[in-house]
């Protein structure tokens, strides 16, 4: 029998589906029988899945169609304990216990800040999920958050008891990490000599933000030859790359797309910029910390002032603001700023979020 089984939507870049996939091998290195289960199994995140973690393809291009492959895996696997991630991945979770009629302990995880993501325009299907989800997380055996922010921002949002939310943070900081931020990077931009990169990491889309960083970047751009890089891929990249040919910045901004290894990149900029509206414990910030990087983030709900601890690690500004922004930003460029960050992400290591996560699963 399988002991944990943890549901995610793909393999595809993103936080909650690293997280996972860091989950799913510190749980088989502790010997537990792991499936980790994909309504996709495709992505780049495949390739960092443990040999010692069994992955199930479930074969299906969203996740409500994943629904029926889930069920029958349930009842076959009959795990003794799931994990589920993200909204829409928690409630078809929830729905396939149900008509499974299996008696596999179920736990939900939340990895945003609900609230402001539900001020965001949805599609049939995503206003379908928000109506299920009181009824969902109230059917699961537990409900975690990824922050405190994220755990009282559930609870104010859903109407959802907060005592039945437990906060586990993240699994971000791993031995390979360090191995990766140390890995050679051959790019033209970060040959000696050169001015001083600006790294953004994030999909294209309007929770991070990046448009307010290219903005501040161009304010700084004045001050300082300067450049910056934006790692990710996502929907707004037209408008992005219309925003930099607007601001003349062309020769100065480098939108690559995904990269596999950000951590060589974050090891290597001068500084790293967190600007997006909204998080739930923004993972990017805290490789960041572990590689070495300087930092700025904005304070977002939810995650950034609780990593940073109110400013100690790195500068907090306020989310959408230009000129704090560029200002926090040029002065960490000319060396005021914080000490190394690498003591603070050492909380958010591996073991200590399996051993949340076991507690919470009971297995």
């Amino acid at each position: 029998m399988t002991d944990i089984a943890l549901y995610v939507s793909s393999l595809r870049g993103g936080g909650a589906e690293r997280v996972m996939v860091l989950l799913a091998n510190g749980l088989a290195e502790r010997g537990y029988k792991v499936d980790l289960v994909a309504a996709s199994a495709q992505g780049p995140y495949r390739g960092e899945v443990s040999p010692s973690v069994n992955i199930v393809d479930l074969g299906a291009k969203r996740v409500a169609a994943s629904l029926p492959g889930l069920v029958r895996y349930l009842r076959g696997a009959r795990p003794k304990s799931m994990l589920s991630a993200v909204n829409h991945a928690n409630v078809i979770a929830v729905i396939a216990r149900v008509l499974a009629r299996v008696p596999t302990r179920l736990v939900v995880s939340e990895h945003n800040n609900l609230s402001q993501s539900r001020k965001r325009p949805k599609d049939l299907s995503g206003k379908v999920v928000q109506a299920l989800m009181h009824w969902a997380y109230s059917k699961a055996d537990a409900v975690v958050a990824v922050s405190k922010g994220v755990a009282d921002d559930l609870a104010e949002t859903l109407g959802f008891p907060r005592s039945r939310i437990e906060v586990v943070y993240n699994p971000v900081v791993t031995p390979k990490l360090f191995e990766r931020a140390a890995a050679p990077l051959d790019h033209p931009w970060l040959a000696p000599g050169e001015p001083p990169v600006v790294l953004g990491v994030g999909r294209l889309t309007p929770q991070k933000d990046f448009a307010t960083l290219i903005k501040a970047f161009a304010q700084v751009r004045k001050q300082r030859d300067c450049r910056l890089v934006i790692l990710g891929e996502g929907e707004l990249r037209a408008d992005l790359e219309g925003l930099i040919r607007d601001l003349d910045l062309s020769a100065d901004v480098l939108l690559p797309g995904f990269s596999d290894n950000p951590f060589a990149w974050m090891r290597k900029c001068s500084l790293f910029v967190l600007s997006s509206a909204w998080e739930g414990l923004p993972t990017v910030l805290i490789e960041a910390l572990a590689s070495g990087a300087k930092v700025v983030s904005t304070d977002c709900p939810s995650g950034p002032a609780e990593i940073l601890e109110g400013g100690k690690w790195g500068a907090i500004v306020p989310v959408g603001e230009v000129e704090p922004l560029a200002k926090s930003m040029d002065s960490a460029l000319i060396g005021s700023g914080h000490k190394s960050g690498v003591e603070r992400a050492a909380h958010f290591g591996v073991e200590h979020a399996v051993s949340g996560y076991v507690s919470v699963m009971q297995v």
